[in-house]
């Protein structure tokens, strides 16, 4: 079983609750979730055309499938949750959007996904999860992940905890 770090994000509809069901629903995908961090409010990240806050979570989960098809399981998961794509658009607001950052210490490359993710660095709501539940990690080219916190970017986000937490069991 391969270690993988997943960031989770809702925007749309009861954001909570969206990342309440995907954390129940993953098993069904052959992703078993095993450490979540608490729950992050932050603003959109990118161009967007919707101000609406998300709510982000990361969380540490154990599966026998490759990176490629972890990301399908992953598109699988969101398109059942109700998200929709549109071509040539991003930053769209969402009901679910996971992300892979991290896979084991594998570093990979291909067109549909890069592994470390290749934003990781810039965004606080991947950062502050990553270090409150492994502080110590080291990643696959040998930075701690404390020392991602150095980088002015992450000082300018907006980003709080939220008052609500989730839990693996659902409870």
């Amino acid at each position: 079983m391969a270690r993988v770090y997943l960031s989770l994000g809702s925007n749309l509809g009861d954001r909570l609750r969206n990342l309440q069901v995907a954390i129940q629903r993953l098993p069904a995908y052959g992703i078993y979730p095993r450490q979540i961090s608490r729950v992050y409010e932050t603003a959109p990240v990118g161009e967007t055309p919707d101000p609406r806050p998300y709510l982000n979570l990361g969380m540490w989960a154990e599966t026998a499938l490759s990176p490629l098809e972890l990301l399908d399981a992953l598109k699988a998961l969101e398109r059942e949750m109700g998200r929709t794509e549109e071509t040539g658009r991003r930053w769209l607001p969402r009901t679910l959007d996971i992300d892979i950052i991290l896979y084991d210490n594998l570093t990979f490359q291909h067109e549909r996904l890069t592994i470390p993710h290749p934003q990781m660095r810039e965004r606080a709501f991947v950062i502050l999860p990553l270090l409150e539940m492994t502080p110590d990690w080291i990643l696959p080219d040998g930075t701690p992940v404390r020392a991602l916190l150095d980088n002015p970017t992450l000082r300018e986000q907006e980003i709080r905890p939220y008052e609500a937490s989730l839990s693996l069991s659902g409870d």
